[in-house]
C-alpha cells in the first residue's frame, strides 16, 4: 500500500507549498519501475490514465502545469509494436531520438525517454501544437508489461523569437499601415500557435507536411 495518497478522482492534490519536480532517473527508477514491479510507490502522486483517450488540454489537472500519468501503450496493429497515439482530435508524433537514461550510481541503463509534439488533425497534414509529451519506458520489458510514465506539458514559446517574427502569442500584432509588411497572429487553449504574414515584395508560400508515425 502506498505510503501517501494524493491523487483524487485522477487528479493530483499537492498541499500548498509542495512542488513535484522530479528527474528523469526519479522518474524511472522509483516510480515506473516500482509500477511495473508491483512495488510500493513513494508516493500515489501519479494516476493511472490512457493518455490517448483524451486530446491533452483535456487531460486530468491543471493544463498550466506540468502533469504526469502512468499509461498504457496501444498497439497499432495486431502484430507489430507501433503504437497507436492517435485522440480525438489528433495525433502524439515522435521527434528526435530516444534519449537514455543512466543511473547515476552505476552508470547503467536504466530506461528511455521518447519526445513526442501533438498535432492536430490527420497525418501527414496535420498542425503542429506546442503541446509536448516526454514518454518513459524501461527497458528490456517483458513483452506482457506495457506500462509507461509520460510527462505532458505545453511548451512555453520564446518571447523575444515571436517578437522577432512579428508575433505575440498574449493577442494580436497589428503593424502600422504604412509598413512593408503586416502580421497577425493568434493562439487558443488547444496549443496552437498560428501566424499569417503578408509582403507585397515576396508571395511565395512553403508548405509542410509531417510523415507517417514513428
Amino acid at each position: 500500500m502506498d505510503r501517501l495518497n494524493l491523487v483524487k478522482n485522477g487528479v493530483l492534490r499537492l498541499p500548498p507549498g509542495f512542488r513535484f519536480h522530479p528527474t528523469d532517473e526519479e522518474l524511472v527508477v522509483q516510480y515506473l519501475k516500482r509500477k511495473v514491479l508491483a512495488y510500493p510507490l513513494p508516493a500515489s502522486i501519479i494516476p493511472e490514465v490512457d493518455v490517448c483517450k483524451s486530446d491533452p488540454w483535456n487531460l486530468p489537472g491543471d493544463a498550466e502545469q506540468e502533469r504526469y500519468f502512468f499509461s498504457t501503450k496501444e498497439v497499432k496493429y495486431p502484430n507489430g509494436n507501433r503504437s497507436n497515439r492517435a485522440t480525438g482530435s489528433g495525433y502524439w508524433k515522435a521527434t528526435g531520438l530516444d534519449k537514455q537514461i543512466v543511473s547515476s550510481k552505476n552508470n547503467e541503463i536504466v530506461g528511455m525517454k521518447k519526445t513526442l509534439v501533438f498535432y492536430r488533425g490527420k497525418p501527414p497534414k496535420g498542425l503542429r501544437t506546442d503541446w509536448i509529451m516526454h514518454e518513459y519506458r524501461l527497458i528490456n520489458n517483458a513483452p506482457q508489461v506495457n506500462w509507461v510514465l509520460c510527462r505532458i506539458f505545453l511548451k512555453r514559446r520564446n518571447k523575444k523569437k515571436d517578437e522577432e517574427a512579428g508575433s505575440i502569442q498574449n493577442g494580436p500584432v497589428y503593424y502600422d499601415f504604412m509598413a512593408k509588411g503586416k502580421a497577425i497572429s493568434s493562439s487558443d487553449s488547444s496549443g496552437i500557435t498560428e501566424i499569417s504574414k503578408v509582403d507585397e515584395s515576396d508571395d511565395h508560400e512553403e508548405n509542410s507536411s509531417c510523415n507517417s508515425f514513428r
